[in-house]
């Protein structure tokens, strides 16, 4: 069953890896390093696919640095996840191996490509191939059989499952797999259209991208067809190595043998203690090269999934009844398997471990509270856990609700997922922000049309001597919901559309006609700006115009962006390489920076983050812009920002000794033009994830002048100099503390003195009486001070502290009908309230002052024997 390298005998995952990459490369590809987890791509969560990074080049977005690429990509989904581990082929992170052509070659030679790679370079046995084709593709099928050689009685004609597209639009395409035959003892046969799906396993996937579908629904063939492949190196690993499953290969035997380790459990001797050993292996790959590129766990987003993974592998290891940790065995595991690929892995394992073990330590916490919920839930029951049950779990104690459907499942019980859906959409109508970006009438087709008529906006305001140019105005668009306003499209702008965190500059556009006031400016589609504006008089396409920003803005917007820089470049030195930027704003008046890191930020580390950034600043260094490929600007070791999308050209800003940033946004021109950085708060603001805001130049300025306001106001009134406040605070509170210890020490004796009056009041060894304005501490003071200095049967004593609350303590010495605490629950609901004790001293609190007198006169009736 196994294949052979040329070299001979079976690949490991290393070898497979070199194989296909030297391949293509000796046939023109260039060498591609694989992408992050996390994609530039706001569509997608994760890197799904090889091609995933390789989309704005499909799409027409930008142009492809090269015409032949490969790369080996890793990649993770999660629509498998709940069959992960039942099957032999199934994993969430996985190695797309995969060969591109951005309008070079095409199905004549990808066919003969994957052929030859496949049978000759890896091994296998062509016999036991088989392909499909879409049911359209007379082309691909012809090819296979005239080019390869292949037997057309193992060439199947499939639909949909055949046929790749990209969305409801744009490129698409058919395609062609090549599946392995495992033999009749995996399954039925008729090949993969027909047969058992665990006999023909699928090894690659070619797809030919030569349609382009229009918004109008209808398809037009691509000027220059592409070819994007994908070959899972997990699957091909099993053929070649000789095995059944994916997780008897080289990249999965020591997870499940750390996996063994941890719990105690041994393959092979029970089904479902095998599923849960390989669920273990595969979720603890998935978490730690996750956390490696930079995903946290969290309630929402990618920092979900992560929680979910994380959590499905603890509830499998606790099925065993270990007591140790399982997030560091496995993280330790995978830094051997993947460490070798993909280096990262281990330079940040100790970032990993830490993240997932404190997500561990985390869950086992609220494990047992949220159990007991659910078993609440379950024992309600009539075979179903409600949508809200099942919100709380996921809203309190952070239980996705695939895990409470799986715990569910166990004991036979469904979840009332509609009902979910209904408290997570009310959640979400709450969080939901009120505005929203207003898009032009036109919407993205308008924009293209506009782009492919006039080309991209050319941004000519980089520096202070281009914020006024002559442009000429080649579209107006009103925006929809807004009959005020309209965007206007400019052949070459001054105006920074909003990119980066950077928000979009503002000014004017000026016409011999009418004069536009620019609000905003922001990108309605790669490549094209739109200046958002109110109009006075009338400016229409065709006119020559001056366009003008708002200098002082802008200059302020350059001092935040590079300070902003400064800050990231700061906060990675003092906490760590593991800061990674989630998140910013840059706006005239204060910055805002959002990272990754795993706990709080120490005052001492924030002030180390503020001194270095302003240390940066007194160099008054320049600011170097430079433009070069993206893996010369990776080899500079220049940090990507988040969110952002970069081509083959990218600008690298070079701020200072200690940033070094991919970043299109505008910058000062020397750092000491940035003006003092003023950390304004520091904050956590979900999981992992932290918060900074600062403000620059004037901004810091005005802040630091208002700050030395209040230290001279605080100075006059303590009759003091600022730099003598703390001295003259310290005074005022040590005469405070005397005050307040003295003030104490009166409404000591004046209760003691009240006790000794109350004792005086006694009938019948029994005190009932009314004292508004005191505490319920006082209460309770005063009411065992007289039943004790009196030698009394028992002493009540109400009031109301505030007139607003009711308080009543009853003190007794527990003979006869004298039951402090049964006496307090018996008068505490006339006051709207509860309460109770010991037989000695017992207290109620409650709402409704009004009841007092009622509560005393039972109380007189209960000593009494009433």
């Amino acid at each position: 069953m196994s294949g052979t390298a040329r070299s001979g005998g079976p690949l490991d995952a290393a070898r497979l890896r070199a194989a296909f990459v030297d391949f293509f490369v000796a046939r023109g590809h260039v060498a591609v390093p694989s992408a992050s987890l996390i994609p530039h791509d706001p569509s997608v969560l994760f890197t799904i696919a090889g091609m995933v990074p390789f989309k704005p080049y499909f799409v027409g977005e930008e142009r492809a640095p090269w015409k032949r690429a490969t790369t080996v990509q890793k990649c993770f989904r999660t629509v498998d996840i709940d069959i992960v581990g039942t099957t032999s082929r199934h994993c969430t992170f996985f190695e797309m191996l995969g060969n591109f052509s951005f309008g070079d070659y095409f199905k004549s030679e990808a066919i003969p490509f994957a052929w030859e790679l496949v049978t000759e370079v890896l091994g296998i046995d062509g016999d036991r191939l088989w392909v499909t084709v879409h049911e359209s593709d007379d082309e691909a099928e012809q090819i296979w059989v005239d080019v390869v050689g292949m037997d057309a009685g193992r060439i199947q004609r499939m639909g949909d499952d055949n046929f790749w597209k990209m969305g409801e639009t744009g490129p698409r395409g058919p395609s062609s797999e090549i599946y392995y035959d495992k033999g009749p003892a995996a399954g039925a046969e008729g090949g993969p259209a027909h047969g058992g799906a665990d006999r023909f396993v699928e090894l690659w996937n070619l797809v030919f991208m030569q349609y382009n579908r229009r918004a109008d629904g209808s398809t037009e063939d691509l000027p220059r067809p592409s070819i994007d492949t994908g070959a899972g190196l997990e699957r091909i690993l099993p053929v070649l190595q000789g095995v059944e499953s994916i997780f008897e290969t080289d990249v999965f035997v020591p997870m499940v043998e750390a996996a063994q380790a941890v719990t105690g459990a041994v393959v092979g001797r029970d089904a479902r203690v095998d599923t849960d050993l390989r669920v273990l292996a595969d979720h603890g790959r998935s978490m730690a090269m996750l956390v490696a590129d930079g995903v946290l766990p969290a309630n929402d987003g990618r920092g979900y999934v992560l929680r979910r993974i994380v959590r499905r592998a603890v509830r499998r290891a606790q099925r065993f009844g270990g007591a140790d940790l399982v997030t560091p065995v496995l993280v330790e595991a995978a830094a051997g398997v993947l460490g070798g690929a993909y280096p990262t892995l281990i330079e940040a394992k100790g970032l990993v471990t830490d993240v997932l073990v404190r997500e561990e330590e985390g869950f086992l916490r609220t494990l047992t509270t949220g159990s007991a919920l659910l078993d609440e839930a379950l024992a309600a029951g009539d075979g179903t856990i409600s949508g809200e049950a099942a919100f709380r779990l996921h809203d309190t104690f952070g239980f996705p609700v695939e895990l409470t459907r799986e715990m569910a499942a166990e004991s036979g019980v469904e979840v009332d997922m509609a009902g979910f859906e209904v408290a997570m959409e009310r959640q979400r109508s709450l969080a939901r922000a009120a505005s929203r970006a207003v898009r032009p009438t036109g919407g993205d087709e308008t924009y293209r049309s506009i782009l492919d008529a006039e080309g991209r906006t050319i941004f000519v305001g980089d520096s202070p001597d281009r914020y006024a140019v002559a442009v000429r105005v080649v579209a107006v668009v009103p925006v929809a919901d807004d009959s005020n306003r309209v965007d206007v499209f400019l052949d070459r702008t001054p105006f920074y559309a909003e990119g980066g965190g950077q928000v979009g500059d503002t000014g004017t556009i000026v016409t011999e006609t009418g004069v536009a006031t620019v609000v905003d400016t922001v990108p309605a589609v790669p490549g094209l700006s739109a200046h958002r504006a109110t109009v006075t008089g009338e400016v229409h396409a065709g006119q020559d115009a001056l366009a003008t920003v708002d200098a002082v803005r802008r200059e302020a917007l350059r001092r935040n962006h590079t300070g902003t820089h400064l800050l990231h470049a700061a906060l990675r030195t003092v906490l760590g390489d593991h800061v990674r930027q989630q998140g910013s704003l840059v706006a005239p008046d204060r910055l805002r920076f959002d990272f990754s890191h795993p706990g709080g930020v120490r005052p001492e580390e924030l002030e180390a983050v503020t001194e270095l950034a302003n240390a940066d600043v007194l160099t008054d260094e320049r600011v170097t812009v430079t433009e070069t490929s993206k893996v010369e600007a990776e080899a500079m070791g220049a940090l990507a920002f988040f969110g952002d999308k970069y081509g083959d050209r990218v600008r690298v800003v070079r701020a200072g000794a200690h940033s070094v940033e991919l970043c299109g946004g505008t910058h000062v021109d020397a750092l000491g033009m940035i003006g003092p950085i003023v950390v304004v708060s520091e904050s956590s603001i979900g999981s992992n994830t932290r918060r900074i805001e600062a403000v620059t130049g004037r901004g810091a300025f005005d802040r630091l002048r208002a700050r030395q306001a209040v230290l001279e106001e605080a100075a006059a009134l303590l009759r003091t100099e600022p730099e003598n406040l703390p001295e003259a605070i310290e005074r005022v509170l040590v005469r405070q503390r005397a005050a307040e210890k003295d003030l104490e020490s009166l409404r000591a004796r004046e209760l003691h003195e009240e006790a000794r009056r109350l004792a005086g009041e006694a009938v019948d060894g029994v005190v009932v009486a009314r004292r508004d304005g005191v505490t319920t501490d006082g209460l309770r003071t005063m009411a065992t001070e007289a039943c004790r200095a009196g030698r009394l049967r028992a002493v009540v004593v109400a009031g109301s502290p505030d007139g607003e609350r009711a308080a009543i303590v009853a003190a007794a010495d527990g003979s006869g009908n004298a039951h402090a605490g049964d006496l307090v629950k018996r008068i505490a609901p006339l006051l709207g309230g509860g309460g109770g004790g010991s037989k000695e001293v017992a207290v109620a609190g409650g709402k409704d002052p009004s009841g007092l007198e009622a509560a005393l006169d039972d109380a007189r009736r209960a000593l009494n024997g009433g």
